[in-house]
């Protein structure tokens, strides 16, 4: 084997996890999701950003201000999840780097000083740790189903800031009946890796 993680563990993650679409009435407890985040928060980023921000739904009344915000396909699966998560990216984050990055805590100033460039910085690192998180709901046991099908001015007006850029909503707990799409195909390696 050219991995050194578990077979087990690799179909756990990636072979045979899937996006899905329904859930059980199980709930999905604080104390996993402060399991996922303990565990996906050591991803690398640039300048060890943390731009990643967790709005978790889980009052009946915060999901009935989010559903109308989804697109239709999104909103019957969004309203029985046992759980959803908003991702969004702070694109005030270069305020925690003098913390987060001490071998240069220049850097908050020196690279980030203008709003677009912390824009961009935010987007890229928040979407690397929103897949970090994923694979964390995964690693714990539970099922993901993110979605991008949202109105984006909608869900940051009703949840967020003008600070705060929505990434994705996602669905999580255990999977339901029918849960899963087939498994659309993907790219071979020698589609997608070049060596030059």
């Amino acid at each position: 084997m050219s991995l050194v993680l578990d077979p087990t563990a690799q179909d756990l993650l990636f072979r045979e996890a899937r996006t899905a679409n329904t859930f059980t009435d199980e709930p999905v407890t604080e104390e996993q999701i402060q399991a996922i985040y303990d565990l996906v928060k050591y991803g690398p980023t640039a300048f060890n950003q943390t731009p990643l921000r967790i709005t978790l739904v889980r009052s009946a009344e915060a999901r009935e201000r989010l559903v109308p915000h989804m697109s239709e396909g999104n909103q019957a699966k969004t309203a029985a999840a046992p759980l959803v998560a908003i991702l969004s990216a702070d694109n005030e984050f270069h305020e925690e780097l003098p913390t987060l990055f001490p071998a240069f805590p220049q850097a908050k100033d020196v690279f980030f000083s203008e709003r677009p460039a912390r824009e961009n910085a935010a987007g890229m690192n928040a979407a690397l740790q929103a897949a970090y998180f994923i694979v964390g709901v995964r690693a714990a046991g539970l099922a993901a189903g993110p979605m991008t099908g949202f109105d984006f001015e909608g869900v940051r007006k009703e949840f967020l800031d003008d600070d705060h850029t929505p990434l994705m909503v996602v669905n999580i707990g255990k999977p339901g009946p029918d849960a899963w799409y087939p498994r659309s195909p993907r790219l071979a390696y020698d589609e997608v890796v070049t060596t030059v």
